[in-house]
């Protein structure tokens, strides 16, 4: 069974972590927290740990631009969740292929292990990132040749949708590529839940 939680702002919605997954505690997660480091945003990726230790989780932190691929490949197969921070979609594209993370992430989510992508991490599930030029820089990615995602949904997830600092960019990404793509906004408050290939909007 295939489970996927993108949201925009963790710290807002653990509430339907709870919902989709309630018997958290005890359980582990392989927490990605690199896309954070190219946008200096370190302070939301330590905001996220808190709260997901808050919740009862061992929090068990790989940053993919530097782990050597076998540990990297040991905490996917022993922890039970993926949390992917946000930041910069294109460094994190970027690192995940570099390092081979991209596969083990499509592996972890075709065995189950429910994937929880915030902001960067949402967008990179989508089947192609070039939609979120308005929202981060791909300069930061000097050495991502081409923009293909994890191809882990079917649409186009748009974060941060009202956002005091984000929003202008989500409006303009949707107003850009509605017509040619299956774009999806949600807001700070709110999550796609996909199982199983279906998804629906989770609000708090």
């Amino acid at each position: 069974m295939e489970k996927l939680l993108l949201v925009s702002l963790f710290q807002n919605v653990t509430g339907l972590l709870r919902q989709v997954e309630p018997a958290l505690k005890g359980k582990s997660v392989t927490y990605i927290p690199t896309a954070s480091f190219a946008e200096s945003r370190g302070f939301l990726a330590r905001m996220s740990r808190w709260v997901l230790r808050g919740m009862g989780l061992r929090v068990d932190t790989v940053d993919v631009s530097t782990e050597p691929y076998e540990t990297m490949q040991r905490a996917f197969e022993r922890n039970d969740l993926v949390f992917v921070v946000g930041g910069n979609t294109f460094y994190l594209l970027q690192e995940l292929r570099k390092s081979g993370t991209d596969e083990l992430l499509r592996e972890a989510v075709r065995a189950g292990k429910l994937y929880i992508g915030e902001s960067a991490g949402a967008i990179v599930a989508a089947p192609d990132i070039a939609y979120s030029r308005a929202m981060d820089r791909p300069d930061r990615a000097p050495d991502l040749h081409d923009t293909a995602g994890l191809g882990l949904v079917d649409f186009y997830p748009v974060p941060h949708e009202g956002n005091r600092e984000l929003g202008a960019a989500a409006a303009q990404i949707v107003r850009e590529h509605a017509e040619a793509l299956d774009v999806r906004p949600f807001n700070d408050k709110q999550a796609h839940y996909v199982e199983n290939g279906v998804a629906r909007v989770l609000n708090t």
